[in-house]
């Protein structure tokens, strides 16, 4: 029997041939403070951390200027709700951005005129509510019933740019304007 089939030999080469196929293991890091590490010692840091960060930068009221869809996760959940004069000052706002849609309703871009008719209800539900204060109480009957209007109008012509029926949706985005405009005229 020769050296190479020698029983001794061919265990060494397989043992030199699997290790030779796995890859090196490395030691797995962990990021730890401590030993005693628990998930309580972590949230109490993190809530640290958000806790000086916000008292840093401060939470700034709602500006009539920042009202946008990127702001609005931040003003629907973080904020506080606004102010009479804001309200007032964000219907306002809203009727401008409902006159800037036109073009969108022109060239057919149905899935932003959606969202952006969404956005501006959601928002105008608790404006109208609080900019009803501003007015005296003789005004507040026929303001209520121009709100309802508005509320009623935008419903309508959400319906139909959802569907989308061309004529019936211009016809409610006029509704729609005329409905706020009013409400403006009688705000200011």
């Amino acid at each position: 029997m020769s050296s190479f089939t020698s029983p001794a030999s061919l265990s060494c080469a397989q043992l030199t041939t699997a290790q030779h196929g796995r890859s090196p293991s490395l030691p797995a890091t962990r990021a730890s403070l401590s030993g005693e590490e628990t998930p309580i010692l972590r949230r109490r840091i993190v809530s640290t951390l958000l806790t000086t960060s916000l008292a840093l930068h401060g939470t700034p009221l709602a500006l009539a200027e920042n009202w946008g869809t990127r702001s609005f996760l931040k003003e629907r959940f973080f904020e506080p709700g606004l102010s009479p004069e804001d309200a007032v000052a964000r219907i306002r706002q809203t009727a401008e951005g409902l006159h800037s849609i036109r073009h969108m309703l022109e060239t057919m871009s149905w899935r932003y005129v959606i969202f952006y008719i969404r956005l501006k209800s959601a928002y105008l539900s608790q404006d109208l509510k609080n900019a009803m204060t501003t007015l005296p109480e003789s005004r507040r009957r026929s303001y209520a019933n121009k709100a309802n209007e508005l509320v009623d109008n935008m419903a309508e012509f959400d319906y139909y740019v959802r569907t989308p029926k061309v004529y019936e949706s211009y016809l409610y985005y006029e509704k729609t304007l005329k409905s706020i405009d009013d409400l403006v005229a009688m705000l200011a």
